[in-house]
């Protein structure tokens, strides 16, 4: 076998998923904090449905906001972040498929990749 062993695959893979979950997670709680700081003492009004602002709907828009310190845009970074991992997860696999010159799972990866990505994209 000239590539990596599928032990050590699962462990990359395992360390990466957990990895990504992980930051997300203390992004989404950075995020989360700061918003409760910033809205403690400011009165709420439930009698209407506000949609999220338009900058949190594209990415561009979402690190621009994070540049700032947005803090909604801080929580919707940390679930980009979450999204990104199972897709970092696939690209990590096609190249250890192509080490491993399995061209059956590299193909195979590919396609779980594209309907990924055509999902992904279809929603926004």
């Amino acid at each position: 076998m000239n590539g990596m062993s599928d032990t050590r695959m699962e462990q990359i893979v395992g360390v990466m998923l957990r990895t990504g979950v992980l930051l997300a997670a203390f992004v989404v709680f950075v995020g989360g904090v700061m918003y409760l700081h910033s809205a403690a003492h400011q009165p709420r009004d439930f009698t209407e449905f506000h949609s999220v602002p338009e900058a949190l709907k594209s990415i561009p828009g979402v690190l621009h906001g994070t540049g700032v310190l947005d803090a909604q845009s801080i929580i919707q970074l940390g679930l980009l972040l979450l999204i990104a991992t199972p897709i970092a997860r696939v690209l990590f696999s096609v190249g250890a498929f192509a080490l491993e010159r399995d061209w059956l799972y590299v193909v195979l990866t590919f396609v779980v990749l594209g309907v990924l990505l055509f999902s992904l994209l279809q929603s926004s």
